[in-house]
């Protein structure tokens, strides 16, 4: 395990022993925490981010895709707890 130093303000700093105080854990572990989730949270973006240019791709040289209200109204009435069909798959090309 390698060993990083970080050069917080003193305002920062005693918000992070603050709130590693309220989270009973100590503000080394606080960090490590925080910078942890912090780059989970980059590489699942990241993903995100790939698989929408994937299938953006694949839509560009399929010529098929969704119809954004249909998917807008199927979404909300999913959230709303309705039973629906999915929307379908249509060419978009002329």
């Amino acid at each position: 395990m390698s060993t990083t130093s970080l050069k917080l303000s003193d305002e920062l700093k005693q918000r992070a022993v603050a709130a590693a105080e309220q989270k009973g854990v100590s503000p080394h572990a606080f960090m490590v925490q925080a910078i942890e989730q912090a780059a989970t949270a980059a590489e699942r973006r990241a993903g995100f981010v790939g698989e929408a240019k994937a299938a953006r791709e694949q839509m560009l040289r399929s010529g098929v895709g969704y119809d954004a209200s249909e998917v807008h109204a199927y979404l909300k009435a999913r959230v709303a707890g309705d039973k629906v069909e999915r929307p379908k798959a249509k060419s978009w090309q002329g």
